[in-house]
């Protein structure tokens, strides 16, 4: 629906304050997401030039949603050669721009291809504090491949899942599914991926998804953000028996405006609203347990700024009586809305009162040929108000010639000749479809009304349309279909006509 894609559109303009402007076309930043991810790229001599750089490619697709920095996303490359090397350390870059730079500066480095002394000189680097690593995030790794090791992968990945890594596997070779399958984490069909090298981009928003789903899945985060609430998810630590949530929350620019609230410990969500528009919220959730000592987590949230509706009026389905108008956005915070329409010029105004959750309604019982002035009035719950004009125009009725008649001129020629159409006509379009033969069309001026048909010898046949044109839209055509008798009939033109509307 209208409404839903232009608030999509609205929601994709929102970026948080303080995150790296994306690139023009997209997707919108991802904040609030904190981890250490570690690309395992395979850079040994079996992976050609052209797929190295497309694997760099989709790395970076892959990535740059994702706000990077030391409270949010770090990551790091390691290269999988005969001595695996680490590209750079997780806290080196920290804004978008720099590590696409970095991605794209990253150089094959051939050799063999020893995947498992990479893995595990990734469980090192991924718990290292001197690799930029940090204790206490969620940790992902993604190895990408060609589906070849010269060494054993089974005991490193055992441990990096062990460790509690989640390990995401694309194969872009015809790597053993079985072992594969293996040393990805469990399920496979979300861990683990083969794909063409050229194919790649199909599968970067589902993995992204997953990568998200292990990022998000073991701290505080916000979602369904809107200009006055949004969500809080977080994981089940605690139950009704084992204790409670303490949530604090409030504008950063006001900590006098905080507020408080004790949670029961079985939840894992709850929305926050009556918010302020475009505001960033501080929110701190302590667990309180009774059993084990879980440490607060806190979140930085931006509301969005405020919804308004309607920003686009439209109007449709005109007839001689009738026109339909839509409007968008729909938003919860309007009760209901008001169509005002009146004719132009004129001082009768007629009113139309349509649900808040409704979009659109037919105004009917209009004059025909008539430009009309509709004012759609938003009323908020709050008794606020917002209105948007446009204008209508109904057509005329009647718009059709009203007769079309052929008259032969020639052995091949035919003359089509028709009466005027009502009301302002600013010309008429002319079709003629010969059959077997060309298509024509032809557009003249209201002053003529009739015109010569060329190539249409005895025994052929066709249609011949004409459609008068208004200065707001055009009328109904007249079509007739015509058949020219054999050159063996009796002198004398002779045709069948069938009128048909269009």
């Amino acid at each position: 629906m209208l409404a839903k894609a232009l608030l999509a559109l609205g929601l994709w303009l929102q970026l948080a304050a303080g995150q790296d402007t994306p690139e023009p076309g997209s997707l919108p930043s991802i904040s609030n997401t904190k981890g250490d991810l570690l690309l395992l790229l395979d850079s040994s001599a079996s992976v050609s030039h052209y797929e190295f750089s497309k694997v760099k490619e989709f790395m970076w697709d892959l990535l740059h949603p994702f706000t990077f920095g030391p409270g949010d996303i770090q990551t790091s490359i390691i290269h999988i050669s005969t001595t695996p090397t680490m590209e750079f350390p997780f806290d080196q870059y920290q804004t978008s721009g720099s590590l696409r730079e970095a991605i794209r500066g990253t150089r094959q480095r051939m050799g063999d291809t020893n995947t498992g002394r990479a893995l595990s000189l990734a469980m090192e680097k991924l718990f290292s504090r001197q690799a930029g690593a940090r204790p206490d995030v969620p940790k992902v790794l993604l190895w990408v491949t060609d589906g070849f090791s010269s060494d054993d992968i089974s005991e490193p990945t055992r441990l990096l899942k062990d460790a509690g890594v989640a390990v995401f596997i694309v194969s872009t070779g015809r790597g053993s599914f079985l072992q594969l399958s293996a040393a990805a984490s469990s399920p496979a069909d979300k861990h683990l991926h083969f794909v063409h090298v050229d194919d790649l981009p199909i599968i970067t928003q589902e993995l992204r998804g997953a990568i998200l789903d292990v990022l998000q899945a073991s701290r505080l985060h916000a979602t369904d953000v809107t200009s006055s609430s949004f969500r809080l998810l977080w994981p089940q630590l605690l139950s009704q028996d084992t204790g409670y949530y303490s949530l604090e929350y409030g504008p950063r620019a006001d900590p006098a405006g905080r507020r408080t609230q004790q949670l029961s410990g079985a939840l894992t969500s709850l929305v926050l609203s009556d918010l302020t528009p475009q505001t960033t919220y501080e929110v701190l959730l302590v667990p309180e347990s009774n059993v084990h000592y879980f440490p607060p987590q806190s979140i930085s949230v931006t509301t969005l700024p405020e919804e308004i509706s309607p920003v686009q009026v439209l109007i449709s389905e005109s007839g001689p009586r009738s026109f339909h108008v839509s409007w968008a956005p729909v938003l919860d915070s309007v009760a209901s809305y008001q169509v005002l329409y009146g004719p132009l010029p004129g001082n009768s105004v007629q009113v139309l009162q349509v649900d808040g959750r409704h979009n659109s309604t037919l105004v009917e019982h209009l004059a025909p040929n008539t430009t009309y002035l509709v004012t759609v009035t938003a009323i908020y719950r709050s008794g606020k108000e917002r209105s948007l004009s446009a204008k209508a125009c109904t057509q005329e009725e009647g718009s059709q010639v009203p007769q079309l008649r052929f008259e032969a001129v020639g052995p091949s020629t035919l003359r089509a000749w028709w009466d005027a159409a009502p009301g302002a006509v600013r010309g008429y379009r002319l079709r003629c479809r010969r059959r077997g033969g060309r298509s024509s069309a032809l557009s003249v001026s209201p002053r003529v009304r009739s015109v010569l048909l060329g190539e249409l010898p005895p025994g052929s046949s066709g249609s011949v349309c004409v459609q008068p044109v208004y200065s707001e839209q055009r009328g109904r055509s007249l079509c007739r279909t015509l058949r020219r008798p054999p050159a063996t009939e009796a002198q004398g033109y002779r045709h069948t006509e069938t009128d048909r509307l269009q």
